[in-house]
């Protein structure tokens, strides 16, 4: 595992839980508005963190926090991942992990091993535009199947997605909806234009709220829960 971050306490990344953030370097997408561009660039990669850091930090914080979320850059491309989340389960904390969904082997292993307890998966956006926004060719295939693996998988979950004004319609979320269909939760994610991969999406435009509401209104057919983050 590559780590280059570590956030010792949230309150609103697990729900219901208080978690620490793990935050790996390294993604496959290149999404331009991406708001950790230091994760996915290698030109702007920072200092590593230990695993000693890591599991010496855990390890004084049991019975402190609940859970440990790993997300990235994208943690499915990383090889000894499945080594990692089951030291983590061992000593105790529950695993939320965020992905892109673009590694279904990885995804299915973790999930039939019980390593992982909540799962984020990021819908970029309808399979037809994935190229476009994540700047780089999608097995969209992978996409597919990881959305199956993630409803069928018994474990609590969400979808979600940042929706940018410039590069996603109302028309799109509907698609995304039709991809997501009878799933338990699905986020409309406000776009965090404080530092992103491109420089020109520092100026971006998320969706206006009355947007958002509109969005939420026609996925609320799809899906048994749709909020607002």
């Amino acid at each position: 595992m590559i780590i280059a971050g570590l956030q010792y306490f949230s309150l609103i990344d697990y729900p219901g839980k208080i978690c620490a953030i793990v935050f790996t370097q390294g993604c496959n997408f290149r999404c331009p508005y991406c708001h950790n561009p230091e994760l996915v660039d290698p030109n702007r990669f920072q200092q590593t963190i230990s695993y000693d850091t890591i599991f010496s930090f855990l390890e004084k914080r049991k019975g402190k926090i609940d859970a440990v979320e790993i997300t990235g850059g994208e943690p499915t491309i990383q090889n000894d991942l499945e080594e990692f989340v089951q030291k983590i389960k061992d000593m105790g904390y529950l695993v939320k992990l965020d992905t892109n969904g673009s590694n279904s082997i990885v995804l299915e292993q973790i999930i039939s091993k019980n390593l992982i307890d909540y799962i984020a998966m990021d819908i970029k956006a309808p399979l037809k535009k994935y190229k476009e926004i994540t700047g780089v060719n999608v097995d969209t295939e992978e996409i597919e199947k990881c959305i199956n693996l993630i409803t069928n998988s018994g474990l609590d979950y969400e979808f979600r997605t940042t929706c940018v004004n410039s590069l996603l319609s109302e028309e799109d979320i509907l698609e995304i909806g039709e991809m997501i269909k009878g799933a338990k939760r699905y986020i409309l994610q406000k776009l965090v234009p404080s530092k992103t991969l491109h420089s020109k999406f520092v100026n971006e435009f998320a969706f206006s709220q009355m947007k958002l509401e509109c969005s939420k209104e026609i996925i609320k057919n799809y899906v048994d829960e749709c909020f607002i983050r």
